[in-house]
């Protein structure tokens, strides 16, 4: 059973960065995606930004130029960087893993406010 423990969720002003860490332990499958989604209230949860094993990235378009998704399969820790964070990228960022063939797995949520 794989677990994912996240971390570096806050309050940011306007135009601040912070970085988002997942770590998975457990049994991890050498092929899978991690990667990070968002529920903002009264919203779905969407994706954020994923990244394969073979370090594929994706991102929301809204997203786009403002994040970064990293990973470290050693670590089997993913990253995400948030520049120029802007009020309506507050919400639950939510760590997820896909691996082949089986049940994805979901961290239990790192709250980001952003915030003047």
């Amino acid at each position: 059973q794989v677990q994912l423990v996240e971390s570096g969720g806050g309050l940011v002003q306007p135009g601040g960065s912070l970085r988002l860490s997942c770590a998975a332990s457990g049994s991890i499958f050498v092929i899978n995606v991690m990667g990070w989604y968002r529920q903002a209230p009264g919203k779905q949860r969407e994706l954020v930004a994923a990244v394969t094993s073979g370090l594929t990235p994706t991102y929301a378009d809204s997203v786009k130029g403002r994040f970064t998704i990293s990973r470290d399969s050693a670590k089997n820790t993913v990253y995400l960087q948030m520049n120029s964070l802007k009020p309506e990228d507050t919400a639950v960022y939510y760590c997820n893993y896909k691996p082949a063939g089986n049940l994805e797995v979901w961290g239990q949520g790192t709250l980001v406010t952003v915030s003047s």
